[in-house]
This record gives structure tokens, C-alpha cells and sequence, in this order.
């Protein structure tokens, strides 16, 4: 039987392999309240290497908090963001594979492919209507060609990635993502139909698409842009997905998944409307937002905990340019926001926490200070034991807020409000 991931599912990502039962707990939390939301750890190969972790640990962390809790339900771990390259090390322990195609977006696909794929969905040549979608689509061959000359070499890179792990523990062993979100603008509904209807003729039985939304996803802040606009976009999507997997036979269970989606508040209220509106899955992708809540912990904690926070941001600072150049497209610093680290060691324990917990309302929040620590985990990483025994020291705090955060801030506002 293959697998098949439950409807709704939720991306918890930790950084240092040390919060498991703290993000199960807040799972296990929403199931009392009577919503079923299976976890998949997800950590990507950069994260690996970054944090200097063997790609199995994070396996063997989900396995632990789900063994120590008594989690009786499904539990994944993600080859987050894999490719043909780096997905090797990931096949032992994994079973769901967000493949990312990123690199293959916008890279002319050979004229001939193009032609026959045209060729094999007269269907979606003319006016279409879709229920949920207000305007009929209205394609041509051309507009189709346009959008397959852009997507289609980056469906055949799937197609060629999913063969592969196929190839290496079978067939219906793994949940199959495929992300199309890393690209210059939002896929418009009937380019999204046009990338689903490729993605079938491929013969990838995907479960969760990633695509690009309106507005930016930044790291461990709130969503910039239209909220409106996104609420429109993150429904026609659901209607042109429903149309999909019927016209096209991909699976039934096939749904959106939003990626970055950690800290996105403002768009939470859509989501869940649009998910009661509809009776449609959810995958939503959460990572450095637990890393930053061990930092909570050990400011909260205070004495040698705080110190050490203290001393991730004094370095940090001392090395953002480093630090922010891989993530330069998600965040937005504004180095004048920064505060010095000889002011940050005059705070206490109050005001350094609340500088970094993700409450937009807050006087003392800062988004400059928050966003150059969601990618100053390498500062920690480096530290080694030192970092990884305060983890323990303080681990009462830190599981408190790893927990509240994700059920309160995250799983209450999508799934239960």
C-alpha cells in the first residue's frame, strides 16, 4: 500500500536536533482538541552541513520524541530542498522528499518536448471553468507554450529526481513534494494547471506542491505584502488543484504546501478559511522558528543561559554579512535597527526576550534583531557542546516556549481558532 500523508501535516524543523518532544507536545496538544495534524521533521542538506549533522539524526530525534511521548500516529522526516546531487545520504532515513527544481526554472525545454506535451492536453486549449475560480481561463497554445518553455525542464528534473529514489526504496515508500516556489513571480492559476498537468504526464504521484505566492516569505517574520491578494491566489490555487487531480489522476490527497510558512500571521486567517470553505489539506513548512525559541529559553532562563544568547549575537553581529548572504532574498535587515552588542549586554533578561519573541505588538520587538539571529544558527553550531549542554541546562524553559510557540502563535490560528 502506498504511503499517503494524512490531510493536514505540519513541517517542524530543529536546527539542533534537541526540541522533538517539545514540538510533539504542541501536536499532541491540537489532538486533544480534537484536530489531527501528523508531523514531519523536515532539514534540508544545507542545514546539515551547516549545523555539522549526520543527515540521520534528524531521524533518529523524530523517532525518539514519538517513542518518549507515545505518539501513535504518523510521523515523517523530509529530505528537505533535495536534488539529484545531494539526495544519496538522505535515503536511509527519510520518507518524504521535497524535490526542488529550482535551479531548472526558466531553462528552455527542448522545443520538441514542448510541442508534444501541447499535443497532450488539447483539453486546456480554450476557455476553461473551473468552480472556485470566478474568471473562466482562457488559454491558448501559445500562453501553454509559454509557461511550458519556463516549468517544463524543471518537471522532467522531478520526474528524473523521483525515478531515482524509486529506483533506491521503491515505489509508494515516500511522500513526494515537488517545489516550485523559488522563482521571480507567482504562478498564475492556469500556468499552476499547466505545471500539474506536466507533473502527471511525468508520472510523479505527487502529494504536496509548493508554489510561489504573492508578497515575501521572509525567515521567522510576519508575511509582507497583500493579504488580500494572497487570500485570492491561495484559493484559486485549491480550485485548479481540485480540477488537477480529477482531470489528471494525481492523488486525491494532493495539497498545498506553503513554505517559509513559520510566523506568517497574517495569512493564517485565510488559510484556515479557505481550508473550512473548501475541505482541503494543508502542508505547512515551519523551521527556524524553534531555533529562535531555544534562544527565548536561554535569555528567559537568565545567568549563563542569557549569556549565551548574548554571545550568539555579538557574533552574529560581528559576522552578519556572512551570515545573511545565503538568505539575502528572505530577509530584509535594516542594519540601523541593529543594536550594538554592548547594548545587548546591558539588557536583561526581559528585554532581550522580548526584542526576539515573534510579537509584532510588542514596543520592544524588533524584526532586524530577530531576522539576523534566524540565520545566526552557524554562531551556535559553531559553540559545539557548549551551546549543545546549555540546551539541557535550560531545557525546561526552552521546551515551554518551543511548545507555546508552535500551538499558540502556529497550530491554534491555522487549524483551531
Amino acid at each position: 500500500m502506498a504511503l499517503t500523508i494524512e490531510k493536514f501535516s505540519f513541517g517542524v524543523g530543529d536546527r539542533f536536533a534537541h526540541q522533538g518532544k517539545a514540538q510533539l507536545a504542541a501536536i499532541m496538544k491540537a489532538a486533544e482538541q480534537g484536530v489531527e495534524i501528523v508531523p514531519v521533521w523536515n532539514k534540508s542538506n544545507r542545514e546539515h552541513q551547516t549545523i555539522g549533522s549526520e543527515v540521520g539524526s534528524c531521524r533518529a530525534a523524530a523517532d525518539a520524541a514519538v517513542r518518549d511521548l507515545g505518539w501513535h500516529k504518523s510521523h515523517y522526516v523530509d529530505a528537505d530542498h533535495i536534488n539529484l546531487k545531494i539526495v544519496d545520504p538522505f535515503l536511509d532515513s527519510s520518507d518524504f522528499y521535497t524535490i526542488d527544481v529550482a535551479d531548472a526554472i526558466g531553462s528552455p525545454a527542448d522545443e520538441a518536448a514542448v510541442s508534444a506535451f501541447i499535443d497532450s492536453v488539447p483539453e486546456l486549449v480554450g476557455t476553461l471553468t473551473i468552480s472556485g475560480i470566478s474568471e473562466p481561463l482562457v488559454m491558448s497554445r501559445e500562453s501553454i507554450a509559454v509557461t511550458a518553455g519556463k516549468y517544463l525542464k524543471a518537471v522532467q528534473l522531478a520526474g528524473e529526481i523521483y525515478r531515482y529514489i524509486v529506483s533506491k526504496i521503491g515505489a509508494g515508500n515516500f511522500v513526494t513534494e515537488v517545489s516550485m516556489d523559488e522563482t521571480d513571480s507567482p504562478q498564475t492559476p492556469p500556468e499552476l494547471l499547466v505545471i500539474l498537468a506536466a507533473i502527471a504526464k511525468e508520472g510523479i504521484p505527487i502529494q504536496t506542491i509548493a508554489p510561489k505566492f504573492t508578497g515575501r516569505f521572509n525567515k521567522g517574520v510576519d508575511y509582507v505584502g497583500d493579504v488580500a491578494q494572497f487570500e485570492k491566489e491561495f484559493e484559486d490555487d485549491l480550485a485548479v488543484i481540485s480540477y488537477a487531480v480529477e482531470r489528471y489522476r494525481l492523488p486525491a490527497n494532493l495539497k498545498l504546501s506553503v513554505h517559509s510558512g513559520s510566523d506568517k500571521f497574517s495569512i493564517y486567517g485565510p488559510i484556515r478559511r479557505a481550508l473550512e470553505k473548501t475541505g482541503a489539506g494543508l502542508h505547512i513548512k515551519t523551521a527556524g522558528t524553534t531555533w529562535l525559541e531555544e534562544l527565548i529559553g536561554l535569555a528567559e532562563a537568565g545567568g549563563s543561559g542569557l549569556g549565551l544568547a548574548k554571545e550568539v549575537y555579538s557574533q552574529a553581529f560581528a559576522n552578519s554579512d556572512a551570515l545573511c548572504q545565503p538568505y539575502a532574498t528572505v530577509i530584509d535587515i535594516d542594519p540601523e535597527k541593529l543594536p550594538s552588542p554592548d547594548e545587548v549586554n546591558r539588557w536583561s533578561s526581559e528585554q532581550f526576550v522580548n526584542a526576539l519573541r515573534h510579537d509584532p505588538n510588542h514596543p520592544e520587538f524588533n524584526a532586524s534583531f530577530r531576522q539576523l539571529l534566524h540565520v545566526g544558527y552557524k554562531i551556535a553550531a559553531k559553540l559545539g557542546d557548549r551551546y549543545l549542554q546549555m540546551l539541557d541546562e535550560c531545557e525546561a524553559s526552552i521546551s515551554r516556549n518551543v511548545t507555546e510557540n508552535l500551538y499558540e502563535r502556529h497550530l491554534k490560528p491555522l487549524f483551531l481558532d
